[in-house]
C-alpha cells in the first residue's frame, strides 16, 4: 500500500426548490439517494487508490544518481511505479518516513537509524541491507601510516557517528586505544592511550583540514570525491567486510507496521540486480562492499543491539 497525504474537496451542490409539498419528500429522497451514491463511489476511488500496490514513494538524498533511474526502470518490470522524493536532510527523511509521507527510505546506516529512533521515540526498522561504504583516512604528506608522526594532528568528522566511526577505525589501524573497545557512540573523550592529537571538524571541512594544518584526516566518500582526493592518498582503509563496520551497513528503512510488506524484497532484490551495483559500483570508484546477504531478521538484532548502544550513551 502506498501512503500518501489525503487531499479533499469541498463540491458544492445547487437544489431547485419544490412547487409543491407533496413533491417535496420525493425530491428529498432523491437527493439523498444521489449524495449517498456520490459519497459511496468517492469512497470507492478513495480506496482504490490507497490500495494501489504498483505506486512506491522512496525518501532519499540521491535521488538524482544514475542508479534511481535503472531502479525505476527495473522495478517497472516488477508491477512496481517508484516515484523517488528527493531531500537534504537525513532527518527529514525518516520524519516523512514515520508520518508517511513516504513508503520507504534509502540513505542511512544502521547506526545512524537507531539513533534517530532512540532519539525521536521512532519506529523506523530495516527491511533490506545495500552497501557498507568505506570512511578512509587520508594525508597529502604522508603516504602510508608508519611515515605519521607520533603527535600527529588528525582530523575527524564532528557529527556523532562518523566521529565514532572514525575513532574505531584509528583503534583498528593501531593508532589510539578507546575505552572498552569502543562503540558506534565513542568520542575522544573515551579515548584512553594515544599522542594523536584529535580536531573534530565539520564534515564539510574535513578535506580543507588536509590544507589547514592536519597531518592526515578521515574523509567520507562524498566529501573526497568532491574535494578532489584520490585513492592514491588514503593511508589507512578498513576491512568493510569485518564486524567492525556492520553498524554501518546501509539499508531500505521503513516503519515497523509495514515492514512485511512482499515489495521491500522486491526493491532489495532489483537494487543488487548486476546492472544496478555496477552502477552504484561506478558512482563509488569501486570503494563500497555490497550486503546482499543481510537478511530482515538479521539487520533486525543490529538494529536492536545499536538501539540499546544509544540508549546507554
Amino acid at each position: 500500500m502506498s501512503i500518501r497525504k489525503n487531499h479533499t474537496t469541498s463540491p458544492t451542490q445547487s437544489h431547485a426548490q419544490p412547487r409543491g409539498k407533496k413533491r417535496t419528500p420525493v425530491r428529498l429522497a432523491l437527493g439523498t439517494v444521489a449524495a449517498g451514491l456520490a459519497l459511496a463511489l468517492s469512497a470507492c476511488g478513495g480506496a482504490a487508490k490507497a490500495n494501489d500496490d504498483s505506486k512506491v514513494v522512496i525518501g532519499t538524498d540521491s535521488g538524482t544518481e544514475e542508479y534511481f533511474q535503472l531502479l525505476k526502470s527495473k522495478l517497472k518490470d516488477e508491477g512496481i511505479d517508484l516515484e523517488v522524493k528527493n531531500f537534504t536532510d537525513g532527518v527529514q527523511i525518516n520524519n516523512a518516513t514515520q508520518n508517511g509521507d513516504v513508503d520507504i527510505n534509502l540513505f542511512q546506516h544502521i547506526a545512524f537509524l537507531s539513533q534517530f529512533n532512540v532519539k525521536n521515540g521512532g519506529d523506523l526498522v530495516p527491511v533490506g541491507a545495500t552497501a557498507v561504504y568505506p570512511l578512509p583516512l587520508y594525508s597529502k604528506k604522508y603516504s602510508n601510516l608508519d611515515q605519521l608522526p607520533k603527535d600527529a594532528t588528525i582530523a575527524l568528522p564532528s557529527n556523532p557517528t562518523n566521529q565514532a566511526r572514525a575513532l574505531l577505525n584509528l583503534q583498528a589501524a593501531g593508532l589510539l586505544k578507546l575505552k572498552g573497545g569502543g562503540n558506534s557512540l565513542s568520542t575522544p573523550a573515551q579515548i584512553e592511550s594515544s599522542s594523536l592529537k584529535i580536531k573534530p571538524v565539520d564534515t564539510n571541512q574535513t578535506v580543507n583540514a588536509l590544507a589547514g594544518g592536519a597531518d592526515a584526516a578521515v574523509v567520507n566518500n562524498t566529501q573526497a570525491q568532491k574535494g578532489g582526493l584520490t585513492s592514491d592518498q588514503i593511508i589507512y582503509q578498513e576491512d568493510l567486510g569485518s564486524h567492525v563496520g556492520d553498524a554501518y551497513i546501509n539499508a531500505f528503512v521503513v516503519k515497523a507496521e509495514n515492514k512485511d510488506d512482499e515489495r521491500w524484497k522486491k526493491i532489495t532484490d532489483a537494487y543488487h540486480s548486476p546492472e544496478i551495483e555496477e552502477s552504484v559500483r561506478k558512482l563509488n570508484g569501486g570503494a563500497l562492499e555490497f550486503k546482499a546477504d543481510w537478511t530482515q531478521e538479521k539487520l533486525q538484532k543490529l538494529l536492536d543491539h545499536e538501539e540499546e548502544v544509544a540508549k546507554q550513551g
